[in-house]
């Protein structure tokens, strides 16, 4: 028969609860009587039950992390750090990937059986978000956020990246830019787009609608979306795409249809991928640290969890720069 906190609380000579408590370091217990269970404990080889601790203190160590968009080259490179970082505060990871957003929100996971949940897909219609706050289960937002001032999220500088990228673009003579940028209903689509053309509108250079394209952060919008701008009177002789892998799509749209980048175009992306380093691309894009990304946010839902995180929301903002690469170049 399994040993159980009930002998160990004989052997020591306390309550079943002073057990649990003593085990679990609470300071109402006093180092003596911690000891004398601890001592208790290795004596009848006793091994705590997760689930029982679970009932009795509402906690069960688990997070989840919702991805929506996993075939995104993107995510692997943020849900590993955050493993890590998981197990490194003593939590387990729970990973939900269903395709829809309407299916998460229906998704038996979002209750009592997880003490937090990280949200790395969130749009700005997203129902994900209230049905957490009904449910009482605390969440961050990872990379996305709804912009919202009392929101908890760890996110990249956005709008300071795609200014980056204008002033660059500017330095190096182009006039007639254009934009490949994410969907309109995230917000890192949103900054990115508004930082550069912010940047473009201060130097008097225009960024007519004819010369952008929206649409899902996937290769396919950026090989679709290049011979459509090219297809103009006055064809861009620079891109900023949305992010990398956007990116990647145009520089193949550029391959196929004889455009030399960067003689011909440049095109620069954001995000600095692992994949954008490689020699087949080496995409000039913009940099920020994934895995402290990844760090933070899940330092900011343990404070949630534990109720030491400002009531008012944190933001918690990671700097963006621009990393110089092959494809980018002069006017020709």
């Amino acid at each position: 028969m399994a040993v159980t906190s009930h002998d160990v609380a004989r052997l020591a000579g306390v309550s079943q609860p002073t057990v649990s408590r003593a085990l679990r370091d609470d300071p109402r217990v006093s180092a003596a009587t911690r000891e004398k269970v601890r001592q208790a404990a290795r004596a009848l080889a006793y091994v705590p039950s997760e689930a029982g601790r679970a009932l009795s203190t509402r906690a069960t160590r688990r997070v989840g992390v919702i991805v929506t968009d996993l075939t995104n080259p993107f995510y692997p490179h943020v849900v590993a750090p955050l493993h890590d970082e998981l197990r490194a505060c003593g939590y387990r990871m729970t990973l939900i990937t269903e395709r829809s957003d309407e299916a998460v929100a229906d998704e038996s996971l979002l209750d009592q059986s997880l003490d937090g949940v990280v949200l790395a897909t969130a749009t700005a219609d997203s129902r994900i978000p209230a049905q957490l706050d009904r449910r009482g289960v605390p969440f961050v937002f990872l990379n996305r956020d709804t912009g919202e001032p009392d929101t908890y999220a760890s996110v990249v500088d956005n709008e300071g990246g795609g200014r980056q990228v204008a002033e660059q673009l500017l330095a190096l003579g182009h006039r007639r830019v254009a934009g490949v940028f994410g969907s309109a209903n995230t917000t890192t689509g949103r900054e990115r787009e508004l930082g550069f053309r912010l940047a473009l509108a201060e130097a008097g250079v225009g960024l007519p609608e004819q010369r952008v394209v929206r649409g899902p952060f996937e290769y396919a919008t950026g090989y679709e979306a290049l011979p459509v701008l090219l297809e103009s009177r006055d064809g861009p002789t620079a891109v900023f795409c949305g992010n990398d892998v956007v990116a990647i799509g145009v520089l193949n749209a550029a391959l196929r249809t004889g455009v030399r980048v960067p003689d011909d175009l440049t095109v620069i992306g954001f995000d600095d991928l692992p994949m954008a380093a490689w020699e087949a691309f080496r995409l000039s894009t913009v940099r920020h640290d994934l895995g402290e990304l990844s760090r933070r946010a899940v330092r900011l839902l343990i404070r949630r969890i534990s109720g030491e995180a400002d009531p008012a929301g944190e933001r918690l903002v990671l700097p963006a720069e621009f990393v110089p690469r092959a494809t980018h170049a002069p006017v020709g």
